[in-house]
Formats: C-alpha cells, sequence, structure tokens
C-alpha cells in the first residue's frame, strides 16, 4: 500500500512530504505511547497516533517509518511538520478515532507486524 492509499482509506491531509506519496508502505502502528512504537519496531511503517508532541516525529525516525498519520482530526504545530519535513516523513491528518483508521488500513491489506 501507498502512502496516497493511505490519504485515500483515511480521507486524511496530506500536511506534509506529498512528494513521498508513492513511497509503499508494509506495515502499521497505532500507538499514542512512544515506548510501545519502540518496542513494535519495523522498517516501512506508518505511524498512527493522536500524540502531539515532536516526540512523535523523533521515534517515527528512529524507527524507520515513513510516515505518520495523526487522527481525531489533530493538526500537529509547525514544529512538528518542520522536524518532518528535515526527517523525510510525510504527516497526514485524519478525522477517523484510531479503532476505525485501524481498521479500515488492515481491511484493505495493511498489515501489523509481529514481534
Amino acid at each position: 500500500m501507498t502512502i496516497n492509499d493511505i490519504k485515500n482509506h483515511l480521507d486524511a491531509e496530506v500536511l506534509c512530504g506529498k512528494e513521498f506519496l508513492d513511497k509503499e508502505v508494509f506495515s502499521a502502528c497505532g500507538s499514542d505511547m512512544m515506548s510501545d512504537v519502540l518496542a513494535f519496531v519495523k522498517d516501512q511503517a506508518v505511524l498512527l497516533t493522536g500524540l502531539m508532541n515532536t516526540q512523535v516525529i523523533r521515534t517515527a525516525e528512529m524507527m524507520d517509518m515513513i510516515c505518520v498519520v495523526f487522527i481525531r482530526n489533530k493538526k500537529p504545530g509547525e514544529d512538528i511538520i518542520e522536524l518532518a519535513r528535515e526527517s523525510g516523513i510525510a504527516v497526514l491528518s485524519s478525522s477517523k478515532r484510531m479503532y476505525e483508521a485501524c481498521g479500515i488500513l488492515y481491511s484493505n491489506g495493511l498489515q501489523g507486524q509481529a514481534k
């Protein structure tokens, strides 16, 4: 699945990283706890979260994630957007709730990652 597919499935707005819409994503993680994300770890993943701070982008960067989707219509501040730009991470915003967003992506073929 591409980032563009994720955008379309979640009716999401691209906040930065339009140039990455054709990148493939092979797994997904939904969490507001960055410690859980650090335990998750796999390349080419998308992170779905409602947490609004720069640690989200720093964690995604450490885990080689290429896309972060902020759920529940949350819009990150410019500091988060700029850090994502510098890190080469696409940022999307969707009005969907975590459960719904994860379910939509899973039902359309995007798998979670086994430990």
